[in-house]
């Protein structure tokens, strides 16, 4: 009798420390806007290979946000979701590229801003980008060239 008590609240409390880890991690839906002020924007990419979620956002090498999701639009284009600091106001003629840090390094996003005065907002859009340079094509299309002139030279 003793036993079976015992084990019926344990039971319940493993259930409810469930019930509980499950509300503590879908608990509250995230806003657009943190805490601290920060601001999200989006860009739409043909390839963002190799860009990690979480990865960094830099202006003129300096990191002013990070990477905080990719997903697939109606056209099969890659969209990165961006988190920008709130100190950081971009012009809505930003331009973002994928960069590399060296040879064989991570991937990031370098934005370039433009002239205009009208700064964007919180869900804006970049129109202006250049996705992932893969190194494999890159080493591949140097190595084709130097056969090609290999080619050419022996005739």
């Amino acid at each position: 009798m003793y036993s079976s008590r015992r084990e019926k609240v344990v039971g319940g409390l493993t259930f409810s420390g469930l019930i509980l880890a499950i509300f503590l991690s879908y608990g509250q839906p995230e806003t657009d806007l943190n805490d601290d002020g920060s601001y999200k924007i989006e860009a739409t990419f043909s390839r963002v290979d190799g860009l990690d979620e979480d990865a960094e956002v830099r202006m003129g090498g300096v990191p002013i946000g990070q990477v905080i999701g990719a997903r697939l639009n109606d056209n099969y284009r890659a969209v990165v979701t961006m988190r920008i600091s709130p100190d950081v106001g971009l012009p809505v003629d930003t331009s973002a590229a994928i960069h590399t840090d060296g040879l064989f390094g991570t991937k990031f996003i370098e934005l370039e801003p433009g002239g205009d005065e009208v700064m964007m907002t919180n869900g804006s859009v970049i129109d202006m980008t250049q996705s992932s340079v893969i190194v494999e094509e890159l080493l591949e299309l140097i190595i084709s060239q130097g056969k090609s002139k290999r080619a050419d030279a022996a005739q």
